[in-house]
């Protein structure tokens, strides 16, 4: 006896091509709502640790200040970053945020700290004010 097959006694063998596209179509639209949120973390993450950094330099400039009786008064970044570097473990943290990110060197003045330049940290040597040398951004206020 022959079968034939016929459309009512046919079994389905996988799905259809309208069904594929369905379910990748709202996998896209899952994916383009979840994805900008898991990936701004990296920059929290860098504004953090620059918020870390910023927390450890202060508290290192008043712990020389208890020690020495005043702020540290180097000339140049150079000078303040040997002159941190009993305070400070490892190397001088760079800006993880900002216009200067990357950068490690520190504009010092004297004088409220207003951010200009290229370097990636103001010190005040009459304050002892550190601040991030962001002049584009509100970093410059944490």
């Amino acid at each position: 006896m022959s079968r034939t097959i016929t459309a009512h006694n046919r079994k389905r063998a996988g799905f259809s091509l309208i069904e594929l596209v369905v379910v990748v179509l709202v996998m896209g639209i899952l994916a383009a709502v979840a994805g900008p949120k898991m990936f701004d973390t990296a920059s929290d993450a860098r504004l953090s640790g620059t918020k870390q950094s910023l927390s450890v330099v202060r508290d290192a400039i008043e712990l020389y200040r208890a020690q020495n009786g005043a702020y540290p008064s180097s000339a140049n970044s150079a000078a303040f970053q040997t002159d941190m570097s009993t305070y400070l473990r490892g190397t001088f943290p760079q800006v993880q945020v900002g216009a200067n990110k990357g950068s490690n060197a520190i504009r010092i003045h004297s004088g409220s700290p207003t951010p200009s330049g290229t370097e990636g940290w103001a010190y005040d040597t009459s304050t002892g004010s550190f601040i991030i040398n962001d002049a584009t951004s509100s970093y410059n206020t944490l």
